[in-house]
């Protein structure tokens, strides 16, 4: 029996098996489709934007460069190690259509922000995700089935299972990663609620007769909006219709250059279609991300529009989060309830991911009422403050969980310190275990972190920008636990190092 069954091995689920298995669990990770191999995951139509948080979590496993290298990001967009400034531009990205200028992004203003090796944002596919994600796997030990369509599932107090035909999976725990239409989110009973669609979308790579009468870029129109892409072919479409033709039938060539003419009000031929498929703005999630050894993450705990690229990166948060927590139930070092903040912390993450989509969903109909809020956001975006704000939120860089802790930096994610012998916060994360950051000149911490050394990896000295705190308690998904002032407590950081990881 293994400790993990995870179903689907998607971005969220190779990242989660990960995860667990470089703490040591034994994974199995099930897939129905019968290879990795897809064109909907190669580039164009694969193409996803990763956030600065997506990027730092690679960079915090040692994956950032293989992930650079599969996506062929090898020009010196990265920062250097030794500098003090990042050597890239920020990625401005878009709010319903309207592009940022990433110029007008006020980086001071960011909350406690440390330049460092991770990017601010990077385009990918999800080959390329994948397949990093899948070599790491093989290196700690995850098992990786294809072919395999669970169609049950099983549970008592002990364990769970997942049965796939006449086959049988048992597993301590199973984790459901598989995608907006989950099987397992239905078997295990999970309440799925939200909000009904406004358009259909679509996205296809299709030849274009007369490509000049389409702009590039984000088009947002008084009819809906299209998306034509730098290289030729793909394409994304949004029309309001309530949603009527998602998954009815099949698209046609007649029915997409229909689409495409209505919501970019031009005579646009499309002299073929290769590859096509629908979508809508449906925003569903679930009530609880746990019932009983069942476990949700990614699209199959929430799902909602693609506008902002939201669903990859929050997924990849959702496995973060809820890796070191199941590892440390399955070696039973957890705290109690550790499990229960996976919901506590992640729901109201997807909530807000939610409610982000509506809102541009909201400013995109082609309505009056629309129209309005849509002049409306335009100006505030033209601002300073407008666009670092809609920066912040699409970034990841406002998130923070609520662990109970008036301080500023406590529940954030945390800054890449680092240290004057040139240690950074990034190289210390890569074996998974969190982190203590002693900045005083007394190490004050030293002995109390001695009795955590399996969980908690020590480090000491002074930092080149200590943000003005004596010391920092990490957690292993590189969130801020605890922070200390100049002289820094040892007996708060024992209460918190016990909430966090267990009994030394």
């Amino acid at each position: 029996m293994h400790d993990v069954v995870i179903v689907g091995a998607g971005p969220v689920g190779l990242f989660l098996a990960c995860e667990l298995g470089l703490a040591g669990c034994s994974v199995l990770v099930l897939e129905r489709e019968p290879g990795p191999g897809s064109p909907w995951r190669a580039e164009p139509l694969g193409m996803r934007g990763l956030s600065p948080v997506s990027v730092e979590a690679f960079y915090r496993r040692g994956m950032l460069q293989p992930l650079l290298t599969a996506s062929g990001v090898n020009d010196g967009s990265g920062a250097n190690p030794e500098a003090d400034k990042p050597s890239h531009r920020l990625r401005g990205g878009h709010f319903a259509g309207m592009r940022l200028d990433p110029d007008q992004v006020d980086v001071t203003a960011l909350p406690f922000r440390l330049p460092g090796p991770a990017l601010e944002g990077m385009l990918t596919t999800l080959e390329a995700v994948e397949t990093v994600l899948s070599e790491q796997a093989a290196k700690l030990g995850v098992e990786i089935k294809h072919g395999v369509t669970v169609s049950a599932i099983a549970q008592n107090d002990e364990s769970a299972v997942a049965r796939a035909g006449a086959d049988e999976y048992a597993a301590r725990w199973i984790v459901g990663c598989d995608g907006g239409r989950s099987t397992v989110r239905g078997l295990a009973g999970f309440d799925f609620v939200g909000t009904e669609p406004q358009f259909t979308g679509y996205t296809m790579h299709a030849t274009i007769a007369d490509p000049e009468k389409l702009r590039p870029g984000f088009n947002l129109t008084s009819t809906g909006m299209y998306i034509r892409m730098p290289s030729e072919g793909p394409i994304g479409m949004m029309d309001f219709d309530g949603g009527a033709f998602d998954r009815s039938q099949q698209p046609t060539r007649d029915h997409l250059q229909a689409v495409l003419r209505r919501v970019s009000g031009t005579d646009v031929t499309l002299s073929d279609v290769h590859l096509a498929s629908s979508f809508t703005d449906r925003a569903m999630q679930t009530t609880t991300y746990r019932q009983g050894r069942v476990l949700l993450a990614g699209d199959a705990a929430h799902i909602h529009s693609p506008l902002g690229g939201q669903g990859l990166n929050t997924g990849l948060g959702d496995a973060m989060n809820l890796g070191w927590k199941l590892a440390a139930t399955v070696h039973g070092h957890a705290p109690d309830g550790l499990l229960d903040t996976y919901t506590h912390e992640r729901h109201p993450i997807g909530a807000a991911v939610l409610n982000w989509s509506r809102a541009q969903v909201a400013v995109m109909k082609p309505d009056p009422h629309g129209q309005a809020i849509q002049s409306v956001i335009r100006d505030l975006i033209g601002t300073r403050d407008g666009t670092t704000y809609v920066f912040e939120r699409m970034s990841g860089s406002s998130i923070r969980y609520d662990l109970g802790s008036e301080h500023p930096l406590v529940g954030r994610n945390a800054p890449d310190f680092r240290l004057e012998d040139g240690t950074r916060l990034g190289d210390l994360t890569q074996d998974g275990r969190g982190v203590a950051l002693d900045f005083s000149t007394d190490r004050r911490l030293h002995a109390s972190a001695m009795g955590w050394e399996s969980r908690i990896r020590y480090a000491a000295g002074p930092a080149k920008n200590d943000l003005g705190l004596g010391a920092v308690l990490v957690r292993p998904d590189g969130i801020v636990a605890w922070a200390g002032d100049r002289r820094p407590d040892p007996e708060a950081f024992e209460r918190a190092a016990t909430e966090v990881f267990g009994s030394a």
